[in-house]
């Protein structure tokens, strides 16, 4: 393979991307779900389309004991399982050759000692010039001690004039003090500049589109703001229940597990101002000015504000589940919602007293996420008298599809054929998968490349991941200080919610798209 430029969908047309750089990937907690899932099959599709850079090597890290070839073994049964691309054998093998597994203990010295120099004799073999991403795929407790033996070891610094990058996966703490002294940690060992904070919804096509349908399209962008908007909804359904993370979802819930992150990411990316350029730090300082301009909910206005609720038992496509209560390692009388909406509302000119309705649940009808633009409605005269007063948002809607069938579609009135007046909404869609007659990469895929070519645009800042958790805390310290004031609503399995989370917007009058 050879070392080529890549084209950036943000930056297309303006500037050259980076170009990825040959390097070691070491990923930690390698044996995980994750690894076989979704990275090692990320990195061969990367490999198929001629996207890595020359002399890459993978590095396993992780506490089973196995040989190259067994770890090199497990890796083909999943790449099978899971890759978008059909594998090709000799590919595979070629690819497969790069890969390498160390075994350790997260907390034993000599663990990296021994790292240290096995990867410097990767570089002497593969000619990966010194250079390292240590991926933590590993549980959220252990990301400190990693990091300090990371530092420790002298592998935070890369020799020969390379480069060591630190890749960080969610959960970025679990409030905003357990960030801070992580982020701390970080920086101790690496530059920000060096860091990448993961959120695999960025990665996303259609997430990355959002910029481009804004600001690269008049049509929208003059119609973006308080005067023509009349609200905002943002939408995460999951069908499936907590499935085998009780041990951690127990102690995190549908705010602290989807909100924080993946929603208020979304939420920004549709609510920021135009950046002075399209260099990371310009559009992660934008997105930063949203979160510092989210109207704190507190006190009363939590209740006021924000629906939590947790699924009890009912059907899924036709088949019973077990309620959130009877899910294998849940205490029987949890608390932990498995559901949450919010009414958010950003203080600042564009954006002034326009809602923002978030939801997100598990065990509901549909699994999909979106984010729907309701203009307000054209005047109650001519074709609109019987809808005299009503201002739902409901005749023109901009919905852009996150997943599964990531696309934009535009709902707006149109005359039935025939010879009365009768109007009927139609829709205009676009698919990403029709359109350009190619599926598009898995968000692994681009997230990897990025960060072997240095581009954080779609990673977290320090200060991003801290404000969110601000926004978020003083939610959750209003529902562990009073629980009659924020009551635990539920919801059947195979529902969209609980019934209050319906009147949240329903006392407005409006209501919840259906995915």
């Amino acid at each position: 393979m050879t070392e080529q430029s890549f084209s950036n969908p943000l930056r297309e047309g303006l500037v050259s991307r980076a170009t990825p750089q040959p390097c070691s990937i070491v990923i930690f907690g390698a044996t995980g779900d994750l690894t076989h899932r979704k990275l090692v099959p990320a990195l061969y599709n990367l490999a198929a389309d001629g996207d890595l850079p020359p002399g890459l090597a993978v590095v396993g890290f992780a506490r089973r004991d196995k040989t190259d070839e067994v770890f090199r073994q497990e890796l083909s049964e999943a790449a099978h399982k899971y890759s978008r691309q059909k594998i090709n054998e000799d590919l595979w093998k070629n690819f497969a050759n790069s890969i390498f597994y160390h075994r350790s203990e997260f907390g034993d010295p000599e663990g990296y000692r021994r790292l240290k120099e096995r990867l410097e004799q990767i570089d002497r073999e593969r000619g990966t010039r010194g250079n390292r991403i240590f991926y933590l795929s590993a549980g959220p407790d252990q990301f400190e001690p990693i990091l300090t033996h990371l530092e420790a070891a002298g592998l935070n610094q890369s020799p020969n004039g390379g480069w060591a990058r630190v890749i960080v996966e969610k959960p970025f703490g679990i409030d905003l003090q357990s960030a801070e002294t992580l982020n701390t940690a970080v920086r101790n060992g690496f530059a920000e500049a060096d860091t990448f904070r993961i959120d695999h919804y960025l990665g996303k096509e259609t997430a990355q589109n959002i910029m481009v349908l804004r600001f690269a399209n008049a049509i929208f962008e003059h119609l973006w703001n308080q005067r023509y908007i009349d609200h905002v909804q943002i939408t995460a359904s999951e069908q499936l229940g907590v499935e085998n993370r009780a041990g951690y979802y127990e102690g995190a819930g549908a705010l602290r597990d989807m909100v924080q992150n993946h929603l208020l990411q979304l939420l920004c990316l549709i609510a920021m101002e135009p950046p002075t350029d399209l260099s990371a730090d310009s559009i992660r300082d934008e997105k930063v000015k949203v979160l510092r301009s989210l109207r704190r909910i507190r006190g009363k206005g939590v209740a006021e504000n924000v629906i939590r609720g947790q699924y009890t038992a009912g059907s899924i496509n036709g088949q019973s589940v077990p309620g959130y209560r009877e899910e294998k390692n849940v205490r029987p009388e949890s608390v932990t919602e498995t559901f949450v909406s919010l009414r958010i509302l950003i203080d600042n000119w564009r954006w002034a007293d326009v809602p923002f309705y978030v939801r997100v649940g598990k065990r509901l009808p549909k699994a999909g996420t979106e984010i729907g633009i309701h203009f307000k409605n054209a005047p109650g005269v001519l074709f609109n008298r019987d809808q005299l007063g009503v201002r739902d948002g409901s005749q023109n809607v901009l919905v852009i599809r996150i997943q599964p069938d990531e696309g934009v579609s535009l709902r707006m009135q149109s005359k039935i054929p025939g010879a009365s007046v009768r109007v009927q909404p139609v829709k205009m869609d676009f698919h990403y998968g029709t359109s350009f007659g190619t599926a598009s990469p898995e968000a692994y895929e681009r997230l990897l490349l990025d960060a072997m070519a240095g581009d954080a645009t779609l990673f977290a800042r320090r200060d991003e991941v801290e404000e969110a958790w601000r926004f978020v805390d003083e939610i959750e310290e209003e529902w562990h200080r009073d629980e009659k004031q924020s009551p635990l609503a539920f919801y059947p399995a195979g529902s969209w919610g609980p019934a209050e989370a319906e009147a949240l917007i329903e006392n407005a009058g409006r209501a919840w798209r259906r995915l």
